[in-house]
């Protein structure tokens, strides 16, 4: 991307840091990437001082999941709303910004084309840097806002709709992908398996209630482990060993308790998530483990993920459930180490569907 200052070393970010600890930097983020609009002010990376968000769920929960051209248009609709609030809530204006950030990729391309000719036309206008963060990068960074004392290196377990990935986070915006998915994304999986057993959508919260009143051993659903890179993840298998069994029980007309199939379909999900992230860290000697991404609210995952790291006395870190999905606080947190980096976008900044976490 042309515009775009590179990175002079991460020396020169740690010193950066430090010179701007003093600094107020308030950046007025905005996401879009799906079916959230979303408008924050963050100081410092780590200070949110508004934080809204306008869910389109009950319009998409219609439609049994989201539907990208509505997706677009609700985010027309929403985004200067949104925005106003944002300051207001912050009790700032226009004039108290000192730089633009937004996602730019990945998402829905309609959905991310809104939010970055918003944020392009608020940069011309106010004659303010502007900032393209990747939408992964944002999850990531969403752990720094709640806690403070966290900074890298670590490991974080990025899980959500989109996306299955198990990071090395080097430094400040510099990333490894030690795995990731190697078909469906742990929270498409349980969008999937929460329609096949008539929960509906979103899957994730619907298969969270129905287990809890379930039963996590009754069914022994597999747990795929992928031979030429044990860090990748795999969840087709099991999504398909629940179809299998539910077509099974309909075949030989046995009784379906939809609570005991969510229970055992999350328990493996989150038995797979937990071995490959701690495995992970046992090798890289990672002291420090963070999870991030809509799937990081679902409390089976915390809780397995907090004991097993207990156990092998890993630091654990995890946002809020309300910064595990979609929002603009964890935009402006990413957005400031970019920032202090000297990173800035031109206007040629453009939408990137497909934009893989590292690439600019």
């Amino acid at each position: 991307m042309t515009g775009v200052l590179l990175r002079s070393g991460l020396k020169k970010m740690n010193k950066l840091v430090k010179d701007n600890t003093n600094k107020e930097i308030k950046i007025l983020a905005i996401e879009s990437s799906c079916d959230e609009t979303a408008a924050a002010v963050v100081v410092n990376g780590r200070d949110v001082r508004s934080n809204v968000i306008s869910s389109q769920v009950p319009l998409h929960t219609l439609y049994g999941g989201v539907v990208p051209e509505i997706a677009s248009r609700k985010h027309i609709e929403k985004i200067n709303p949104v925005i106003k609030q944002a300051l207001s809530d912050a009790k700032m204006t226009f004039d108290d910004i000192d730089a633009i950030a937004v996602t730019y990729g990945p998402g829905l391309v309609g959905a991310l084309l809104v939010g970055v000719a918003e944020a392009k036309a608020i940069s011309f206008a106010r004659k303010l840097p502007l900032i393209g963060v990747h939408h992964i990068e944002g999850h990531i960074s969403a752990n720094y806002i709640e806690n403070k004392e966290l900074e890298p290196p670590f490991l974080c377990l990025v899980v959500s709709g989109g996306h299955t990935h198990l990071v090395h986070v080097a430094d400040y915006g510099k990333y490894e992908i030690l795995g990731r998915t190697r078909d469906d994304a742990a929270g498409e999986a349980f969008d999937k398996v929460a329609r096949s057993i008539g929960l509906g959508y979103p899957g994730g919260p619907k298969i969270e209630k129905a287990a809890r009143e379930g039963d996590a051993d009754a069914i022994d659903f597999p747990r795929a482990k992928v031979h030429d890179n044990p860090y990748d993840f795999s969840f087709s298998g099991v999504k398909s060993a629940v179809l299998n069994y539910l077509n099974s029980c309909r075949m030989k007309n046995t009784e379906i308790v939809s609570e005991d199939v969510a229970a055992s379909f999350q328990k493996a999900v989150c038995d797979v998530l937990i071995e490959h992230a701690i495995s992970g860290a046992k090798q890289f000697g990672a002291k420090r483990l963070a999870i991030a991404g809509g799937v990081a609210s679902n409390s089976c995952l915390r809780e397995g993920m907090r004991e097993a790291c207990a156990k092998e006395g890993i630091s654990f870190y995890h946002p809020s459930p309300i910064l595990c999905t979609d929002n603009a606080a964890m935009i402006g947190a990413a957005a400031y180490y970019e920032y202090i980096a000297g990173v800035r976008s031109g206007w040629d900044l453009n939408a990137v569907p497909n934009l893989k976490l590292g690439e600019r």
